[in-house]
């Protein structure tokens, strides 16, 4: 498997945080927040595919491109960038060596974290 960044994906979710649109949630979070598979499908049917990967920081080059399998590291909801899932995604992408996803989510995470800091200190 070949994993790279996805670069409209990483994109999208900088945008998401610099409009606020973002869940300041913890690190064990995501199991729950993540969208399940009928959220997936439904996502998929009213935005697209591409619109779908744009929602994930990895694209593996060997899976199909006309299937959810080719996009990696979910981050959001559909509607939010969550904390817990690009904490999850840089402890995965570093455990697997892919490293300009595991850089990618730690800038992500800084931006969060400084935030969540700006949110208890408010």
């Amino acid at each position: 498997m070949t994993v790279k960044l996805n670069n409209s994906g990483f994109e999208q979710a900088k945008n998401l945080v610099d409009e606020g649109a973002v869940a300041l949630d913890d690190r064990d979070d995501w199991s729950e927040h993540q969208p399940s598979t009928e959220q997936e499908n439904r996502y998929i049917e009213e935005h697209g595919l591409a619109a779908f990967g744009r929602w994930h920081l990895g694209i593996d080059d060997e899976a199909n491109e006309d299937t959810k399998d080719h996009y990696k590291f979910p981050y959001g909801d559909f509607e939010k960038i969550h904390r817990c899932a690009v904490l999850a995604a840089e402890s995965r992408a570093a455990q697997n060596d892919y490293t300009d996803i595991q850089q990618a989510a730690a800038h992500l995470h800084g931006a969060l974290d400084a935030l969540r800091q700006g949110a208890r200190a408010g």
